[in-house]
């Protein structure tokens, strides 16, 4: 495949930050017999990853903004396109040693997202995708799934935790939707549960109490893969609303009507 210029810079600050983080992964393990360890140096490894995701990009590109989970949004010169960028989408998992992470790079402009590229660096999956253009993982194009029955659909989601969420929704949600499909799961990175659904793997997902960055090259790659992304109200206000569903053209409205139903419980 051919990539553009705009997309190769990203690919390459995703892959230069990634050796960090797979360094970093390594280390993980290492400090599990400490209770205070592991936390600091995820931190630490997370900041670091930011710090050279935004000095590669906006060397590229030194007049765009940037919106970044660990340093916030920092305007640039040029007002009409900003950097979105998760360094480290999957925290958690990264802290127990679980490779289900990424880094998250998507570029809006004007309002919209016209380029995106997720990279989890455990296992060297790398999505692309360009508005127009389509979407791939590695050089592969992707495609949603073409299931068209719920009881045959995996679900992923996001669920409330401790001190994150409301439970009560949550629980209504999870019941609305439990028994009416063939499985759920909750894999714990936003950016690549959407990575997922473009290519096939998961029939639909949402979440709740999500930040741009954990959904601004996701939800690009959904629907370059011919899925369907909206907030959970059925408008496009993802990133204002801070919550997501998606999927193909039947599970899609499926899902958004078994969640609009348990949100008026």
């Amino acid at each position: 495949m051919v990539r553009s210029a705009l997309l190769n810079v990203m690919i390459a600050a995703a892959r230069k930050a990634a050796r960090t983080l797979k360094r970093d992964f390594g280390e993980v393990e290492h400090l599990q017999v400490s209770m205070k360890g592991p936390a600091n140096f995820v931190t630490a490894a997370d900041k670091r990853a930011e710090e050279i995701l935004r000095a590669e990009l906006l060397k590229a590109r030194p007049g765009y903004g940037f919106l970044g989970e660990e340093g916030g949004r920092r305007e640039g010169t040029d007002q009409t396109h900003t950097w979105i960028v998760d360094p480290l989408d999957g925290t958690t998992n990264f802290l127990h040693g679980i490779p289900q992470f990424a880094i998250s790079i998507g570029l809006e402009r004007s309002g919209t997202i016209v380029a995106g590229v997720i990279y989890n660096p455990a296992n060297d999956e790398l999505y692309t995708a360009e508005r127009g253009k389509g979407a791939f993982l590695n050089d592969q194009r992707l495609r949603v799934a073409a299931r068209k029955q719920l009881a045959e659909a995996v679900i992923a989601c996001g669920l409330p935790h401790y001190g994150r969420g409301d439970l009560a929704l949550g629980n209504r949600e999870l019941a609305a939707v439990q028994d009416k499909v063939a499985g759920l799961r909750r894999f714990g990175a936003a950016s690549l549960d959407l990575a997922f659904l473009a290519a096939g793997r998961f029939d639909g997902y949402w979440e709740r109490n999500l930040s741009p960055w954990d959904m601004a090259a996701g939800l690009l790659m959904v629907r370059e893969a011919g899925g369907f992304v909206t907030d959970l109200d059925g408008g496009d206000a993802m990133f204002t609303k801070g919550h997501i569903v998606a999927g193909n053209e039947t599970m899609h409205p499926e899902l958004l009507k078994l969640l609009k139903a348990a949100g008026k419980d």
